[in-house]
């Protein structure tokens, strides 16, 4: 079992910046990569971005490229997701997830372990 805690959410401004954590713990050592998604109300879960946890590989989704930076730190078992240039398009609940393969990153049923979650919400 892997145990996923996000943290770092909250209310910002359209333009500002927020940087969210996703910490893993228990059995951490099959886990091949870690995925963002984020669900607003009303609409499907997105896939927002991902990293391969050996190589530090990101992909990000097409809406948050550019302005979304994902990275990780292999000794705290932390995965971050760098959330620049908010928009008040991008509110919603984000979800950390572990996967223990290096299957399709979009799939969201590729994710074995799952988050609670921490609402972002921007403002315009």
């Amino acid at each position: 079992q892997v145990q996923l805690v996000e943290s770092g959410g909250g209310l910002v401004q359209a333009g500002d910046s927020l940087r969210l954590s996703c910490a893993a713990s228990g059995r951490t050592i099959g886990t091949y990569a870690i995925g963002w998604f984020r669900q607003a109300p009303g609409k499907e879960r997105e896939f927002v971005s991902n990293i391969r946890l050996r190589s530090g590989y990101p992909t990000y989704g097409d809406s948050v490229k550019g302005r979304f930076l994902i990275s990780r730190d292999n000794d705290k078992n932390t995965v971050y997701l760098q959330m620049n240039n908010l928009k008040p398009e991008d509110t919603a609940l984000y979800y950390c997830a572990a996967m223990t393969g290096a299957w399709d990153e979009t799939d969201q049923g590729r994710y074995v372990y799952w988050g609670q979650g921490t609402q972002v919400t921007v403002s315009s």
